[in-house]
């Protein structure tokens, strides 16, 4: 299974948190990355973002659809996300757009298998890949990509 972490790209300061949106970096940033992505992407990747304005935003830089997941809200839980890629076990690819510290969060727990804290930056991208050798997971890392490198 691949499993694709993006965080959005920078966004406006302001309230409500869940309505902020990409601010003009932020959607050259996505529009970076989204170039990087698209020619590597699976054609069955699942998209799924957060609510919030900022991650719809960015994954719509795809042009693909794109699912909405409650869960992945600001505030998610690194299991939540797991949970919802169905990690490690999905049929398909999945493209996880959503937040600082819970994508770090997550990174750790696939780097090294604790609860830690990893920096994603903004509109970066970590791409993990899953593989059964011998009855036991692995976990490669694949790429780390971001707006100023892509």
């Amino acid at each position: 299974m691949d499993l694709i972490l993006w965080r959005h790209a920078e966004a406006e300061e302001g309230t409500p948190d869940l309505a902020r949106e990409l601010s003009g970096r932020g959607r050259k940033q996505a529009s970076r990355m989204a170039d990087w992505l698209t020619p590597r992407l699976p054609p069955d990747v699942r998209i799924l973002a957060s609510p919030a304005a900022r991650t719809r935003q960015t994954a719509q830089a795809l042009g693909r659809e794109v699912e909405v997941d409650e869960s992945l809200a600001p505030g998610a839980t690194a299991e939540a996300v797991l949970a919802a890629a169905g990690w490690p076990d999905s049929v398909h690819p999945v493209l996880i757009v959503g937040h600082q510290p819970t994508l770090g969060r997550v990174a750790a727990r696939l780097l090294a298998g604790i609860d830690g804290d990893v920096s994603v930056k903004k509109a970066g991208v970590w791409w993990f890949q899953c593989r059964w050798r011998d009855g036991e997971l692995q976990v490669v890392l694949r790429a780390v990509a971001g707006p100023d490198y892509a």
